[in-house]
């Protein structure tokens, strides 16, 4: 099983949360908010080999934590995976959007520098933006949209980009994501939870939950289950090759 958009340091029971995930899963990729989150969950899922940190920045905690950007763009060289990363385009987070992009740009910019990095992407609101400013940058990476809720005309321009795009089974639940799955190049797609920030049936989602994106991708893409566990994990093969 795989789940590549987990907030697993983020559960009340992480760690021992971990060392389940770390049998049942064959990877597990752990987004974090912060780089001294970063460091910290790198510290406490080390030995675990089937979990990998992402080096993030989240733009909901980014005005709060802005000083810490000079470290998210240093640890780059460091670090193969970068998430959660992006933009934010709802109200709340209006008033930080300036500072949002300003750090974006700087993280693709360190990314492209470093030769590319699998970049884990928040575009929530902002889809356009985020496209934008990919289309921009060059050569980043993979760059791995996360939880996609743009249009299907932005879900287009971002798989002409090189765009990957990761799903869960909460996305899946709507009309919305069904839809936009059905746009995404398959060979470009692969499973999250975005727990413990997703439930199904009042239950918080832990990462092997991200499996359950297998029946809904059966449905959609016309394929046995066997064939879409087969096809997600090339993808994740071919996502490790790239990056």
């Amino acid at each position: 099983m795989i789940d590549v958009h987990s907030h697993l340091d983020l559960y009340p029971d992480g760690l021992a949360l971990a060392r389940k995930v770390n049998v049942r899963n064959e990877f597990t990729l752990v987004v974090t908010t912060s780089p001294r989150a970063y460091q910290a969950t790198s510290r406490v899922f080390g030995e675990l080999r089937n979990i990998h940190v992402a080096l993030g920045l989240h733009p909901e905690v980014l005005e709060a934590k802005f000083v810490e950007l000079e470290q998210l763009v240093s640890g780059i060289k460091g670090a193969r995976f970068v998430g959660e990363v992006g933009l934010d385009g709802t109200p709340k987070l209006r008033k930080s959007f300036e500072l949002q992009q300003r750090a974006f740009q700087a993280v693709l910019t360190e990314c492209r520098l470093q030769g590319g990095r699998i970049i884990s992407i928040h575009s929530r609101g902002a889809a356009q933006q985020v496209i934008a400013a990919l289309a921009a940058a060059g050569d980043v990476g993979v760059p791995l949209l996360h939880w996609f809720s743009g249009g299907v005309a932005e879900l287009r321009m971002a798989s002409r980009l090189g765009c990957w795009f990761s799903v869960g089974p909460a996305m899946l639940t709507s009309e919305k994501g069904r839809s936009l799955l059905a746009q995404m190049p398959m060979n470009r797609v692969l499973p999250e939870t975005d727990g413990p920030f997703t439930e199904q049936n009042g239950v918080t989602l832990r990462p092997w939950d991200a499996w359950r994106v297998c029946t809904v991708l059966s449905e959609v893409w016309g394929m046995s289950l066997d064939e879409v566990e087969h096809q997600l994990r090339s993808n994740l093969t071919k996502l490790l090759q790239l990056g």
